[in-house]
Formats: C-alpha cells, structure tokens, sequence
C-alpha cells in the first residue's frame, strides 16, 4: 500500500493485513507496527503453526496383499478416516519403518522388509509432509531399496529424512518452510539396524543414535530454522513405559534446544510429556507413537495415535511455545482369516469414531489409553467421545 495510507491509516492496513489470505496469521493481530525502513512492515503478532504425527507405517505382507489391485497397489483407502487429522495441521511428518524399494526388488514382510511404492502415493495422497526412514529396517534389502524408495519420495516431492543416498544428500538439512513464516527442521536417527552393517564409507545411508552428533545437529538446526523436530527410534520393542536411556536421551535433546521429540520403535503407545530444557526451553516428547498401520494382532499393537501440537513463534525473541498439545488414539482394523490372524480389508480408525467392538473391552481399553498418555502431561486434550 501506498505509503501515506499507512501513515494515516494505520488501523485500516491492519484490518487489511488480517484479511489477505496469504497472511493468515496475522488475523488476530493488532499490534501491526511499521518498521524504521518505511519500504518494510514487521509484524510483531506470534505467528502459529500445527504439527501433527503418526507412528509406525509397518507393511507387514498382509497389508500390502490387501492394497493389491488389478494395475498395481492402493493403500489410500486404509487411511481414509485419518486424512481429516492429518490435513487439518500445516505440517504432518510419519514414520515409514519399511523400505518402499518397490516391486523391483520383490516385495517382503518381516523379517526383511520391502514394500510397494504406493504406500509413499497414499502417505502423499492423505496429508504425510515429511517422513522418517531411520529405523533398525533401513537396511533390510541393501542400498539399492534405500536408493529406489529415496528416488520415490523426491518424484512426489516427499521430505524425507534419516536415509540418504549420499554425503552431500545428508548434510543437507530438511527445512520445511511454512507459509505462516515459520521455518521447521527435522532430523531423524536410529539406535541400529538389526545387526547389518553399513556399506564401507556409506554411513550416510541412515544416521545411528550418536548423543554428541544429534546435539551439534540440533544447534546446528536452530540456527537454520524456527522449530526443530527431532524423530528417534529408540526403546524397547513392547514395552509401554520409556526406560531410563530414552528418557536421558530426551532430556539431553530438550537441553540442546529440540522443541519436539518424536519416539518409536517400540509399537505401542508410550506417553507424552512436556520437558524444561536446560535454556528454559519447552520440549514436547512422545516416548513412542506406537504401530500407525501393521498386521501385529495384539491389541496394544493395534493401538496408535495422532499428536498434534501447535507451534507459536514469538518474533520478539524468536523463542517458540508449544500450545494445546492433543492426541487422537487410533486403532488398525480388519477382517481376519478363519484362524483368526489379521487378514483383510485393512483400515485405521480414529478410536472415538466408533461403538463396534474392534477390540475386546475396547471402551475400557479406550480410557486405558487416555489415561496412560496423559499422565505425565495432565492439561493433554482428547477428542470428545461417546463412548
């Protein structure tokens, strides 16, 4: 706007700024100032983000069978009652745990896995932003399923992070530029790879655990971005509770300036909770997300969710608050075989949208889990419910 306008008007340029739709975070602003330079605005009012993640994308072979079709593979409708939850935020990251190598290399579930393609199409196709591929089954078809999945994910124009397909590849560091003007970072590592050593002189293939590395990264992060969010897998396999290693770990990442720390591994839910880095900042962790989508029959397995959390930029000290932590249970259904293991027609659920009895004793299960997520972190808000 013309410079005179602003000088006489102030009020009508802010109610202006409120209203383009390009700059929607500002629509609560009313403390619009302009800056010395009278050819630049600043805007002091906090601009927020939502994140939102999902544990486990777990292909066992009776997933990708289900998804199977006449021209290839289709996992979208498996995840059509979550889409709203995952498009709703600004930002949604994922842990694939399977190498997408494709058909090429046959497709295979536990132990080695290797799943289609598709499944990156359907992550895309439901609101998925950016995904971590750093987990003990990174290796499990060699560098080659590596280098044909990170060749997916950059023809659909997918963040990933955590595997690389080259040094360069890995020192880049994944910065989602949002368009409310807050910049997130994510990094992404694992404890190991089920006892495959890496190539000679290709560690950049998938970032190992390393206390000391994960702090310059992170320092380094903070210095490229507003946010940064920092996916481990870590933990022991079925295990509801963190064990003192994650939990030290978490705090040496909320004290190097992580904001959130995203858990998994251990394919159930662990809870959340709100950690005070040593700078007095706030650092939210969930010690695991939990199976998202699998063919594990246990109910705890079963059993994942949606974190969502709201990222507040203060441009005066450009410190970050993290508000109205939220989580969503979910549960994976399906038809089983006569013998009664997992079958068909894979689905996964928000657990608040249904009565049927997906699981036994699903409504005390329900509340189980509202209250294991919650009880480090009390003020976490849950769905409203029937059940």
């Amino acid at each position: 706007m013309k410079k005179i306008f602003l000088l006489v008007m102030l009020s009508f340029v802010l109610a202006a700024c409120a209203q383009s739709p390009n700059k929607q975070f500002f629509a609560n602003d009313l403390t619009a100032k302009l800056s010395d330079d009278p050819t630049k605005q600043e805007y002091p009012v906090n601009p927020k983000i939502t994140l939102a993640a999902i544990g486990d994308i777990l292909i066992h072979a009776p997933v990708y069978r289900d998804a199977q079709t006449a021209d290839g593979y289709d996992f979208t409708p498996m995840f059509k009652k979550i889409t709203p939850y995952l498009k709703e935020a600004t930002l949604a990251i994922a842990n694939q745990e399977t190498m997408i190598g494709g058909t090429d290399f046959g497709l295979s579930g536990y132990p080695a896995f290797n799943s289609p393609t598709e499944v990156g199409d359907a992550l895309k196709e439901s609101g998925v932003d950016v995904v971590s591929i750093a987990n003990n089954h990174t290796l499990d078809r060699g560098e080659q399923a590596i280098n044909n999945a990170l060749s997916h994910w950059e023809s659909i124009d997918m963040t990933y992070t955590g595997a690389y397909k080259s040094q360069k590849d890995q020192k880049k560091l994944r910065v989602v530029q949002t368009e409310k003007g807050i910049d997130v970072a994510f990094l992404s590592y694992t404890y190991g790879t089920n006892g495959i050593p890496l190539p000679s002189g290709k560690n950049y293939l998938v970032n190992l655990i390393d206390a000391q590395k994960i702090k310059s990264d992170i320092t380094q992060a903070n210095k490229q971005a507003d946010a940064v969010v920092v996916s481990l897998h870590f933990g022991s396999e079925y295990e509801r509770m963190p064990n003192r290693y994650q939990k030290e770990l978490a705090q040496l990442m909320a004290d190097s300036g992580a904001h959130v720390i995203l858990g998994h591994h251990p394919h159930v839910l662990q809870p959340i909770e709100m950690l005070e880095g040593k700078k007095g900042n706030e650092t939210l962790v969930i010690y695991s997300l939990g199976n998202f989508i699998s063919a594990q029959e246990e109910t705890h397995r079963r059993i994942g969710g949606i974190l969502q959390v709201e990222i507040e930029l203060d441009r005066h000290d450009d410190s970050i608050a993290l508000n109205k932590p939220s989580f969503v249970p979910t549960i994976v259904d399906y038809e089983p075989f006569a013998d009664g293991q997992a079958g068909t027609k894979f689905q996964v659920i928000p657990m608040h949208e249904t009565t049927r009895e997906i699981i036994p004793d699903q409504k005390e299960t329900y509340k189980e889990i509202k209250d294991h997520m919650s009880q480090w972190l009390p003020e976490l808000i849950f769905p409203r419910t029937s059940q």
